[in-house]
């Protein structure tokens, strides 16, 4: 293990389990029979003043009076007596804590409770004392050097390759149990409980180095520090898979309750929190049912070295709804080899040429179907094998599921997820020779699909390039002398000559622009030009411009640019009665090319995140967005722009020449080289950007940025 200071938790020799009891039902006493039945290799020492002995073992007073050293005391007292309880685990120099008593709720519950929290968290520290809870079920390893259940639930999975986290107690009992079912074995198993002391990233770092656990699937309602979280995460998934389940969070729906800045109002929605989990490579779902459906697959099964998929059924109609589910996911339909085909079609002369899914017939018994799949699996055009078998009159699910088992076993390389449709089906996969051999079995082929597409999520992500983390040339001293000139005034909200200043001694190219204060000024900056230009409002209370009326576009003469003042300000004073103008901005009316969006958001939980997307006024209503964290790598980047829906458009698909794409890798980098010096930036949006094949023509037509409330000395 290369956190030392979680081994007494996970290898303890000897275990204090403080609050044992002689009573069957309590908890006291269940974990004494769990560590017990389990075979735990070391010492077990129950304490309880009150009692002589349980389970035949000899019962302490107080953890102080146990002769010998302790590494792990499991707690089970009532939550009045746990500090005084812990305190005595310090003077007895136990390293890891299991806390099973509740009581420590700091979010909701009276200030005595925040108190008592804060007090544990100390003691800890002063002892140097790790502890896993309040509220936690315990945790188990499967480890043949140390067997050790410290948990309340009697019957963990048999030992496997799976390293589960589980925040919820109660559903880790449900979890064991199912997983026990689907004889899905794990190496190691930790409830967290209320996460006082060890986190989710803790785990997270114990896990990527245990040898023996292959996949960690988790069950996480916070992630407590997802800024790191996502660092470990990313690390992790190049070379082991996370699956977790995390409940959706309610976004803002009212347009009061929306933060002021198109960025900031779209991070906050589930999109952005799955872009991130995207990027750092984490498989997310929305329910258990599909956890397990994805787990039981990467568990038992190599990762497809390609995308080739064949299909076989003896039915048609779950044949072509898996064949057109493969191709909706991203995954290929495989062709099949000439002399497969031979094979098949000398069993089957029925069978229609050049076919995926392979169609067998309806009737087909357990040997023929046998034969047909394993001349498939030899097929070196064949990746992954999606085997489906619908019970017929003479046929039975078990035979299948037998032949299924000894034909597979022939091939290790290859990725085979079964389906048996039917309740039969699912029951014979329970079959003891059938489940020996770790074939998942989902009930409809659906579920196949989503868990191999999951499988090639993985191997995508962990075989890409990482990309190139570029740092430009800029003009850092001219911006931090900027930012500290606002942060001297006490001020949050940069003016626009100041946002364009800082954009520009950071490479951005602007838009020409002037501020003017009446419609003369306004006419010569334009005959200045000799082009049309743009007339938008400056006022410190009106952030969105365009919802203000407080932009006109296209204006050619002078006519147009008087009627534009003279509007504005009626739509100020009919929407906006108490605001302050502070003047005009004239610019530059840039036509053609497309209009993008970029932004950055300091998010309070996810760190500095970044953003593009189609760009305009309709950016929260279309939100054909995609966010990543910084720092970006140019392959983020290009991630980025790709999973847009509206990327086809920046590529040329309508017909016009495509956006210079590299150009606008190379903005989000200096982006994320703005937001990386400066973290004081709170948010920056530019929008819109007007990009087309030629980077000198390519423009930020308006932008904002917010810094954070705090010490200007900092910057």
């Amino acid at each position: 293990m290369s956190d030392s200071s979680l081994k007494p938790i996970f290898y303890p020799k000897k275990i204090a389990v403080i609050g044992a009891s002689s009573s069957p039902d309590s908890f006291g006493h269940k974990l004494i029979a769990n560590l017990m039945a389990a075979g735990f290799e070391g010492i077990i020492f129950p304490v309880n003043p009150r009692l002589q002995h349980v389970h035949s073992l000899k019962c302490y007073s107080s953890v102080l009076d146990i002769p010998e050293a302790v590494d792990l005391a499991i707690i089970t007292v009532p939550v009045d007596i746990v500090l005084d309880i812990i305190e005595q685990c310090g003077q007895k120099e136990v390293k890891g804590i299991i806390l099973i008593s509740a009581g420590f709720r700091e979010e909701t519950d009276s200030e005595t409770g925040i108190k008592k929290a804060a007090i544990l968290r100390t003691l800890l520290r002063i002892y140097n004392m790790r502890l896993i809870g309040p509220t936690s079920m315990g945790v188990f390893n499967n480890d043949p050097e140390v067997r050790l259940n410290a948990s309340l639930a009697p019957d963990i999975p048999m030992d496997g390759n799976v390293g589960f986290i589980s925040q919820s107690s109660a559903l880790g009992m449900v979890v064991m149990e199912m997983a026990k079912k689907l004889n899905l074995g794990m190496a190691m198993f930790a409830s967290l409980g209320r996460k006082a002391d060890i986190s989710t990233n803790d785990l997270l770092e114990l896990y990527e180095t245990h040898d023996a656990v292959k996949l960690i699937v988790m069950y996480i309602e916070s992630l407590g520090n997802p800024h790191k979280f996502f660092q470990i995460a990313r690390r992790i998934t190049r070379k082991k898979p996370i699956i977790i389940v995390k409940p959706a969070q309610n976004s803002p729906t009212s347009r009061q309750a929306l933060p002021s800045s198109h960025t900031s109002v779209l991070a906050e929605t589930e999109l952005a929190i799955n872009d991130l989990f995207n990027q750092s490579g984490v498989i997310r779902v929305s329910t258990i049912e599909t956890m397990f459906k994805l787990a039981t697959a990467f568990a038992h099964q190599p990762i497809p070295k390609n995308d080739r998929v064949i299909v076989l059924t003896n039915a048609e109609m779950p044949g072509i709804l898996t064949a057109e589910a493969l191709v909706a996911r991203g995954l290929t339909l495989a062709s099949i080899d000439p002399r497969t085909e031979k094979l098949l079609r000398n069993q089957f002369p029925e069978l229609p040429a050049n076919t995926n899914p392979v169609i067998l017939p309806m009737k087909t018994n357990a040997e023929e179907y046998s034969d047909a799949f394993e001349a498939l699996l030899y097929d070196d055009n064949v990746d992954a094998v999606i085997p489906i078998f619908v019970k017929h009159l003479t046929g039975k699910s078990i035979d299948i599921a037998r032949r299924i088992s000894e034909v597979s076993s022939k091939f290790p390389d290859k990725t085979i997820l079964s389906t048996l449709m039917g309740y039969e089906g699912i029951y014979s996969s329970q079959d003891k020779g059938f489940s020996d051999t770790k074939i998942p079995v989902y009930r409809f082929p659906e579920s196949a699909v989503q868990a191999l597409a999951a499988m090639k999520k993985f191997r995508d992500h962990r075989d890409k390039k990482t990309g190139k983390f570029r740092e430009f040339e800029v003009d850092k001293d001219a911006a931090r002398k900027l930012l500290r000139k606002v942060r001297q005034q006490e001020r949050t909200l940069l003016t626009h000559e100041e946002t364009i200043q800082i954009l520009q001694a950071y490479g951005f190219q602007m838009a020409a622009s002037q501020v003017v204060y009446n419609a003369q000024d306004a006419i010569q900056f334009a005959r200045n030009l000799n082009k049309s230009i743009v007339l938008k409002l400056l006022s410190k209370d009106i952030s969105r411009k365009t919802d203000a009326g407080g932009v006109k576009i296209d204006l050619r003469n002078q006519q147009e640019v008087k009627a534009a003042f003279e509007e504005i300000l009626r739509n100020v004073e009919k929407r906006y009665p108490l605001a302050q103008i502070n003047g005009f901005m004239a610019q530059e009316m840039i036509k053609g090319g497309k209009e993008i969006v970029l932004g950055m958001n300091q998010h309070p939980r996810f760190g500095p995140v970044i953003m593009i997307g189609l760009g305009g006024i309709n950016v929260e209503v279309l939100r054909d967005v995609s966010f990543r964290a910084a720092p970006l790598s140019d392959a983020d980047a290009l991630e980025m722009i790709n999973s847009l829906k509206s990327s086809p458009l920046l590529k040329g698909v309508d017909g016009s020449i495509p956006v210079n794409i590299g150009f606008v890798i190379e903005n989000l980098q200096r982006l994320s080289q703005l937001i990386t010096d400066f973290p004081v930036i709170k948010e920056v949006d530019i929008n819109p950007f007007i990009v087309n094949h030629q980077p000198k023509e390519c423009k930020i037509a308006d932008a904002r940025i917010l810094l954070k409330k705090g010490d200007f000395h900092s910057i």
